[in-house]
């Protein structure tokens, strides 16, 4: 098994930087069933060329390189020992390379292990099989998206859909509902695995293993293909849209499995997965390690960018594009509006949940002068040179949400103006953008090559102890485009898709299988 390790390298790198056919299909067809123009499609098309330029430049297609999770299939005799041994240290080597984010971190004390191994890290699921090779599946699942798995226990009430009993109308019920309060924060348009029955944890485990599913096999069970085919038709109805920002396309795939449970619990839990599905396979030929075939990587055509220049043309829903050079006023920013595409050029620091809990306690100062300043919600993926240099190879944004307790009063302490990240933030957020004059750019999620291309220099770093996705980095971008969503005028686009899309929820409230 002496190419074990160089084989599980190449599967790492080729997971975190090369989408699969199947989700490049689906991504593609998205964007030909998405209105010409509109915020989703803009956005769908900021998609799939950072999918092109994560491929060709070899770098991470989101910056959130998540857990790893591996489904490794051995026969009988196979050393998981060794094997185990040397995935981790490919971990390292990847980690080294920037094909990684640093993810692992101690849950007591906050100390991220800065090799992406630690207690539960990666994960390794190995099951013994007749076959005489070895398969290696690997899962690259972020946080944003792990963060918008659900769990359901039957019966239930759902808001707009009402009760949810113990059959397959109140799993579809679930299933609605799972889609609808991911919105944006999950960065939509995205894919699902659901698990029925099991306890807590298996019920997880079998709906994460959904997502090893291709998006284009065919259930075999009747009533699950039943079911599947429902929710892809009925979920593009709700009006979520790419990254939340309404539009035709809400879900690019759904599959769900089922196993028996106990006559005291019935649950429904749902995997979802961002649009940037990171999943690819190898077999190994069980003596050497070396790789014999892979697996989600058939030949498709490429992706056709020529669709963003047709769109481009035609204007955002009538909105206007403005260019502000960082520090900003704040005539400038109450002169922003829901809708507007903003474009910033000078300096913006990153800021993520160490950052603002940091920043609030009263004792502490920025490093930096903020006022007028831009915090960008990111942790990237960084690497430096062998003169000290420090260089982005990922930057895409973060579900903002997190901070929503924090950043009000960040806002206010430090004199902000702008806010960039996804997913949007609540109404404390709302009422301070308006008080003070600040404002709310919604980024597009896990585009990190596409606005990695906007950082034009890394002007230093601070509160590295944090280690480097939550540490403080200063950087120096231009053309780094984003969309209002949330003005210093009281309004927020978020909060109305997510009124719109629960009143589209309650239009399929009545039982249906």
């Amino acid at each position: 098994m002496q190419q074990f390790k160089d084989s599980m390298l190449k599967l790492i790198i080729e997971t975190s930087t090369n989408l699969p056919s199947d989700v490049r299909k689906a991504v593609m067809k998205a964007r030909l069933e998405e209105e010409l123009g509109n915020r989703s499609s803009l956005a769908l098309d900021t998609i799939a060329e950072n999918i092109v330029m994560a491929q060709e430049e070899e770098q991470p297609i989101c910056q959130d390189t998540g857990m790893p999770t591996f489904h490794i299939h051995v026969p009988v005799g196979a050393n998981q020992i060794i094997m185990k041994q040397q995935i981790k240290e490919a971990m390292i080597e990847a980690t080294k390379m920037g094909k990684l984010r640093p993810n692992s971190v101690d849950s007591l004390t906050g100390e991220n292990s800065g090799n992406n191994l630690g207690p539960g890290t990666p994960v390794i699921h190995f099951e013994q099989w007749e076959r005489d090779d070895i398969e290696v599946q690997l899962i690259l699942k972020g946080g944003g998206c792990e963060n918008k798995n659900i769990q359901y226990a039957l019966p239930t009430e759902l808001e707009g859909l009402g009760k949810a009993g113990r059959d397959l109308d109140g799993i579809r019920k679930c299933i609605l509902h799972a889609v609808y309060q991911a919105q944006g924060q999950g960065c939509s348009a995205g894919f699902i695995g659901v698990g029925i029955g099991g306890d807590r944890t298996s019920g997880y485990t079998l709906a994460k293993d959904q997502l090893f599913r291709r998006t284009d096999d065919v259930n075999p069970n009747p009533d699950l293909a039943k079911l599947e085919d429902y929710i892809m038709e009925t979920a593009n109805h709700l009006g979520v849209g790419t990254m939340g920002f309404g539009g035709k396309v809400s879900l690019l795939g759904c599959k769900v499995g089922v196993m028996n449970r106990l006559p005291a619990s019935f649950y429904v839990s749902v995997a979802y997965n961002c649009w940037a599905f990171r999943r690819l396979g190898v077999v190994l030929d069980a003596d050497t390690g070396a790789i014999k075939d892979w697996q989600f990587k058939e030949v498709v055509d490429p992706i056709d960018l020529s669709k963003k220049e047709a769109a481009a043309g035609t204007g955002d829903e009538g909105t206007r594009t403005v260019v502000l050079q960082a520090p900003i006023t704040e005539e400038q920013v109450r002169d922003l509006k829901v809708g507007d595409v903003v474009i910033i050029n000078g300096e913006m620091h990153t800021g993520r949940d160490a950052f603002h809990k940091y920043m609030i306690e009263l004792e502490h100062t920025s490093p930096v002068d903020l006022n007028g300043g831009v915090i960008y919600h990111c942790g990237p993926v960084m690497l430096q040179d062998d003169s000290g240099e420090w260089h982005v190879k990922a930057a895409g944004p973060t579900t903002s949400s997190r901070e929503e307790p924090y950043q009000a009063d960040i806002i206010k302490k430090f004199g902000l103006r702008a806010v960039i990240g996804k997913g949007g933030m609540g109404p404390k957020t709302l009422k301070g953008l308006q008080e003070h004059g600040a404002v709310y750019l919604n980024a597009i999620g896990g585009a990190a090559q596409y606005y990695a291309r906007c950082v034009k220099k890394v002007k230093g770093v601070d509160l590295m102890e944090f280690g480097v996705p939550e540490a403080m980095w200063h950087l120096e971008v231009e053309g780094f485009a984003a969309i209002v969503t949330m003005d210093s005028h009281g309004n927020s686009l978020h909060a109305d898709i997510d009124t719109h899309s629960l009143n589209k929820l309650s239009d399929f409230a009545e039982k249906v299988f």
